[in-house]
C-alpha cells in the first residue's frame, strides 16, 4: 500500500474509536505501570546492560550461531540455519510432510509472522492453529497482529464475542471469563491433537544451546510440550553469548513491555524432553538469517539488532496510539517495525511508513537496549531519498530553502500575499490542497517586518560581552516579538546583541527528510553568517535550532564530506546555547534578578520534544517561572508531543490534528489560563489550536514571559 492507498488507511484509522480509545486507554497507564515495576531498580543501568549484552550478539552474530549450533545439537537438537524466509518456510514443511504432519499448533512467534509461515503451510494441507489467545482472535477473523506484545489491543470485547460466536456457532455475549473458557475449551483439543508444535524464542544462549521463551497463558509451554514434535523458529538477533546475559532481558523485557515485574512462565530448553509415551521428542531450531547479517554488517543500523521486541517504542508512540500497527507498521509495527521492515522486507516497502514518524523522541527514552529508533529513521528517510529521490513537493520546497535570499524573498512576497486570508494575526483557512493544514489551527501570519529588519532599531548598551541571536524561520518571520524580548532581557545582563543577516533555515526539516545536500548547505551558510569566535554566545529560544546548532551541523557535514567545515561547526556549537539555560545560568551567576515577592497566579507548562530530550529536561525553565511567581499546575502528559513535529504538520496534518486535541484536553483539565513552552513550534501548534476553538487560554514563549519576570 502507498500513496493514496497509504493516506486513505490513515483516515480509516483516525476515523475509528476503537483504536483510539484502547490504545490511548493502555498508552495512559502505560507510564505510571512501568514506573512502578522499575522501582527499585537502576533503569538506567539496566538499559546500559542489555544494550550492551546484545551489542556485543550483533557484532558476533556468526560465531554464537556457530556456537549454538554445536552446542545444541550435542545435547540432541537438530539445528537447521536458514539463509531467507523461503529456506525457514520450505524446511518446516518438507520436515511436515516426512512426518505426516496434518495438524499443528503454534505460540505466539512474530518470526513466523515474518516470513508468513501460516499461509504457507495451510495452502499445502496442513491446519495451523494459534493457541496465544490474541493470536487466535487474530486468526479466526483474519487479520494481522496489531501490535508486537498485544496482537488484538485492537478489538472491543464486543467485537471478540462477535467473533467467537461464529466460531462456535453459539451467540456469545461479552462478558470476559466466558470468552476465556470458549477459548480454552477449542484450544485444549487442538494441543492435545496436534502433530507438530511451533515456538520462537526469546532468547537463545550460544553457550549452553538453550532456548529462553517467555509467555502469561502457558500455551508456549504446552505447544513445546505435549506435540511430538517441536519446531522453535528462531531469528539470529535472539543469540546471546551466555547464560549470563538473559538475566537483564528477563528483568527488563515485562517490566518494559506491559509494566509486569515478571511473566507468568519462563521456560529454559535445552534439548529434547521425552513424550508422555518415554518416546524422545524431535526438537528442531531453525536459526533464520532473512537479511539479518545484512543489517549486522551496518554500522549505522546494526543497533536494531538489540530490540528486544518488547514494544515499548509503540506503548509511549503519540502517533501508535491513534493509527495503531496496520497502518502505522507491516508485521514489525511502530518506529522499531519501521526499520525492521526496511531490512527483513524491504527498503520501498517501508517508505510511507517511516513518514508517520514525528520524531519527538519518545520511544528513544523508554527502549531498554537504547536503540536510537528516532535516529534510524532520520537514516531511512537518507537512504529512500538516495534511492528514489525526494517527492516534487519536497525537490521544490527545499530548492528555495537552499537559496537563503530567494527563500527569505519569497517569505516577504507571502506576507504580502496573505492579506486577504490573515485576521488578527492568524491564517484561520488555506485554500486547495492546504485546506486540511488549517483544519484543527490557525496559522499565524508571516510577519510584515521579520526580526532582521526590526533589529538595527533596538536601542543596545555597548558591551564588552556580544552575544549573536539565531532566530530561525519562525521568530525571524512569525514571531519577532520573542526575538525583541530575547535582546531586551541579554541587554540587561549587560550583553550586546547582534543578529547576523546571513543567517538562515537551520537545515533541520531537510535533515529530518533525508535531504543532506541541502542540510549541509544551510549549515555553510549559518556557519559563514555566525564565525565570529569574538562573539561570546550564540542564542536561540528554538531548542530544534539549538540542536541543529550544536550537534548536526557536523553530523550533515561529515556525511557530505565536507570536512573542510567541521571545525568551525565545532567551534560554533562550543557557544550555542538556548536562551532559558543562559538566563537560568545568569540569574544564578546574579546578573540578572527575579522580581521578588509577586504572585501571578497558576501556569501550566508544556514540554517541547527536543528541549526535553536533547537540551536537558533538568534545566527546563520551571523553576525560574515559578521563581517569578506563577503557581505551576501539571498538565497531564506534559513531555508528550503537542504534533507540531516540524513539516509534520504539512505532511500529515489529520494525525497532527488528532495530537493536537489530546494535549489540549490535557490544558484544560489544569484550569490554567496561561500555558508556557520553550518552543516556536509549540506555540504555533497550540496558540493556533486555541485560537481554532475560540478559547481564552493564552499560550507563551518563556522568552517572553521572563522578560517580564525580571527586575
Amino acid at each position: 500500500m502507498s500513496g493514496k492507498g497509504f493516506r486513505r488507511s490513515v483516515t480509516q484509522a483516525l476515523a475509528n474509536p476503537t483504536i483510539s480509545d484502547a490504545l490511548g486507554r493502555f498508552s495512559e497507564a502505560y507510564p505510571v505501570s512501568r514506573a512502578q515495576a522499575y522501582e527499585g531498580i537502576d533503569i538506567e543501568q539496566l538499559r546500559d546492560l542489555v544494550a550492551e549484552r546484545k551489542g556485543y550478539a550483533a557484532l558476533h552474530l556468526d560465531e554464537l550461531a556457530e556456537q549454538f549450533t554445536r552446542a545444541a545439537q550435542s545435547r540432541g537438537v537438530t539445528v537447521y540455519r536458514a539463509n531467507s524466509a523461503q529456506e525457514a518456510r520450505r524446511y518446516v514443511l518438507d520436515l511436515c510432510r516426512e512426518r505426516g504432519v496434518r495438524r499443528l499448533v503454534k505460540s505466539k512467534s512474530m518470526a513466523t509472522e515474518e516470513i508468513h509461515l501460516n499461509g504457507y503451510l495451510e495452502a499445502a494441507g496442513i491446519t495451523c492453529t494459534e493457541t496465544d489467545l490474541g493470536e487466535w482472535i487474530i486468526q479466526l477473523c483474519g487479520q494481522r497482529p496489531s501490535h508486537m506484545v498485544m496482537p488484538a489491543i485492537h478489538l472491543t470485547k464486543e467485537q471478540v464475542a462477535d467473533i467467537f460466536s461464529k466460531e462456535v456457532d453459539e451467540r456469545l455475549s461479552s462478558d470476559i471469563p466466558r470468552l476465556v473458557a470458549v477459548a480454552r475449551e477449542r484450544l485444549r483439543g487442538a494441543f492435545l491433537e496436534a502433530d507438530l508444535g511451533i515456538t520462537g524464542a526469546n532468547v537463545a544462549i550460544a553457550q549452553t544451546g538453550t532456548l529462553a521463551i517467555l509467555s502469561n497463558e502457558g500455551n508456549a509451554r504446552l505447544v513445546a510440550t505435549l506435540p511430538p514434535i517441536h519446531v522453535a523458529i528462531v531469528g539470529l538477533e535472539k543469540l546471546v553469548a551466555t547464560p549470563q546475559d538473559l538475566v537483564p532481558i528477563v528483568r527488563s523485557l515485562p517490566r518494559s513491555a506491559t509494566g509486569q515485574l515478571l511473566t507468568s512462565y519462563l521456560s529454559l530448553i535445552s534439548g529434547p524432553a521425552q513424550n508422555v509415551d518415554g518416546a524422545p521428542k524431535e526438537l528442531h531450531v531453525v536459526l533464520m538469517d532473512n537479511h539479518r547479517s545484512d543489517l549486522a554488517a551496518d554500522p549505522v543500523f546494526r543497533q536494531a539488532l538489540q530490540c528486544i521486541r518488547c514494544a515499548s517504542c509503540l506503548n509511549v508512540c503519540p502517533v501508535f496510539r491513534l493509527v495503531g500497527g496496520h497502518v502505522f507498521g507491516d508485521v514489525y509495527t511502530g518506529g522499531i517495525g519501521t526499520i525492521l521492515t526496511a531490512w527483513f522486507d524491504e527498503l520501498q516497502k517501508s517508505s510511507d511508513i517511516q513518514g508517520l514518524c514525528i520524531q519527538c523522541g519518545k520511544c528513544n527514552e523508554v527502549c531498554p537496549a537504547r536503540i536510537d529508533i528516532a535516529g534510524l529513521i532520520v537514516h531511512l528517510r537518507q537512504r529512500l531519498a538516495e534511492r528514489e529521490g525526494l517527492a516534487l513537493l519536497q525537490r521544490v520546497a527545499f530548492s528555495v530553502v537552499n537559496d537563503r535570499r530567494t527563500f527569505h524573498r519569497m517569505l516577504r512576497t507571502a506576507a504580502v500575499a496573505q492579506k486577504p486570508l490573515a485576521r488578527n494575526g492568524f491564517v484561520r483557512h488555506l485554500p486547495l490542497f492546504l485546506t486540511s493544514v488549517t483544519g484543527e489551527r490557525s496559522l499565524p501570519a508571516i510577519v510584515e517586518r521579520p526580526l532582521r529588519d526590526v533589529m538595527p532599531a533596538l536601542a543596545q548598551p555597548e558591551a564588552a560581552e556580544k552575544a549573536f541571536i539565531f532566530a530561525g524561520c519562525l521568530i525571524d518571520f512569525g514571531y519577532p516579538g520573542m526575538g525583541e524580548s530575547m535582546v531586551r532581557v541579554l541587554n540587561r545582563a549587560g550583553i550586546e546583541v547582534a543578529f547576523p543577516d546571513g543567517q538562515t533555515c537551520c537545515g533541520a526539516p531537510a535533515r529530518l527528510s533525508g535531504a543532506l545536500d541541502v542540510a549541509a548547505n544551510n549549515a555553510v551558510d549559518n556557519l559563514r553568517a555566525l564565525a565570529d569566535p569574538q562573539v561570546r554566545y550564540v542564542v536561540s529560544a528554538c531548542p530544534t535550532c539549538t540542536v541543529s546548532l550544536q550537534d548536526d551541523f557536523e553530523a550533515v557535514l561529515t556525511a557530505q564530506g565536507r570536512q573542510e567545515w567541521l571545525e568551525p561547526a565545532r567551534e560554533l556549537a562550543s557557544r550555542v546555547v538556548d536562551f532559558s539555560t543562559l538566563v537560568r545560568r545568569l540569574v544564578e551567576a546574579g546578573r540578572l534578578r527575579l522580581r521578588p515577592g509577586r504572585s501571578l497566579g497558576p501556569i501550566t507548562y508544556h514540554d517541547s520534544c527536543h528541549y526535553r530530550r536533547t537540551l536537558h529536561a533538568e534545566q527546563n525553565p520551571r523553576a525560574l517561572l515559578q521563581g517569578g511567581g506563577y503557581q505551576l499546575t501539571e498538565m497531564a502528559e506534559s513531555d508528550v508531543c503537542c504534533g507540531m513535529g516540524g513539516s509534520y504538520l504539512l505532511k500529515h496534518p489529520q494525525v497532527s490534528g488528532r495530537i493536537l486535541r489530546r494535549k489540549l484536553d490535557n490544558i484544560r483539565a489544569t484550569g490554567a489560563p496561561l500555558v508556557a513552552t520553550d518552543c516556536p513550534g509549540c506555540v504555533l501548534q497550540l496558540r493556533g489550536g486555541l485560537d481554532k476553538t475560540g478559547e481564552p487560554v493564552q499560550v507563551r514563549h518563556t522568552v517572553e514571559l521572563l522578560e517580564e519576570l525580571l527586575e
